[in-house]
C-alpha cells in the first residue's frame, strides 16, 4: 500500500511533483528553499491543496476526505512549539481529545515516545509526540532538525516518513529506508 501518492501535483510555481511513499519507507526530498520545503510538506500531508494534479493519502483524497487524511498523515512543521515540559500532560490530553483517543492511553504512549526522543528539546519533541499519538500511517516533516535524526527515526518507528530538506546531507540523515528525491 502507498502512504502518500502525488501525481503531477503543483502549487503555484512549485511542481509538478510525482512521488510515492510506500508504507514503512522513508522518502526525503531536497527543496530549493524554505518556502518550497514548507509547501511540498504541506501538500504531502494534505494540508495545502494542489492547484493541479493529485495527492492521495492512503486511499483517500484530501480535497474530498480531509479529516480522514489528517488522521492518516501526521504533519510536523519546521518551527518549534512554544510549549514547556510542564505543558506536556495538557498538550497530550488536548491531542487525545482532538482525535477521540483515551487520554490515559495517549499519555502512556506519549511517555514511551518521549523516551525514544531523549535528548531532543521539548519544543521539537512535543509536536512529533502529539502527532504520533493518533497512530498515523505516515509522518510528514518539514525540515526536521538533523541533530535529532536518530531520535526522530526511533520515535517514528515502522511508519512511513516523508520529509523535506534544504540539502542532500540533511535529507540523507532521514532517508534510511528508501530514497532521496532532488528538487527540480
Amino acid at each position: 500500500m502507498i502512504a502518500i501518492r502525488m501525481r503531477d501535483a503543483r502549487f503555484t510555481e512549485i511542481g509538478p511533483l510525482t512521488l510515492d511513499v510506500p508504507l514503512g519507507a522513508s522518502v526525503a526530498r531536497t527543496c530549493a528553499g524554505p518556502y518550497e520545503a514548507a509547501i511540498v510538506a504541506r501538500m504531502a500531508a494534505g494540508l495545502v491543496k494542489a492547484r493541479s494534479g493529485s495527492v492521495s493519502i492512503g486511499d483517500y483524497d484530501p480535497t474530498v476526505q480531509p479529516v480522514r487524511c489528517k488522521r492518516l498523515a501526521a504533519f510536523v512543521g519546521h518551527d518549534p512549539a512554544h510549549l514547556e515540559e510542564r505543558d506536556f500532560a495538557r498538550y497530550i490530553a488536548y491531542r487525545a481529545a482532538l482525535w477521540d483517543i483515551d487520554p490515559v492511553a495517549a499519555l502512556a504512549e506519549a511517555e514511551k515516545l518521549m523516551e525514544r526522543l531523549a535528548g531532543v528539546h521539548p519544543a521539537f519533541a512535543f509536536p512529533l509526540v502529539g502527532a504520533l499519538v493518533a497512530a498515523p500511517i505516515v509522518v510528514v516533516m518539514d525540515r526536521p532538525a538533523v541533530a535529532f535524526a536518530p531520535n526522530i527515526l526511533a520515535a517514528v518507528g515502522p511508519r512511513a516518513l516523508f520529509s523535506t530538506h534544504l540539502d542532500r546531507a540533511a535529507a540523507s540523515a532521514f532517508c534510511t529506508r528508501e530514497r532521496i528525491l532532488e528538487s527540480a
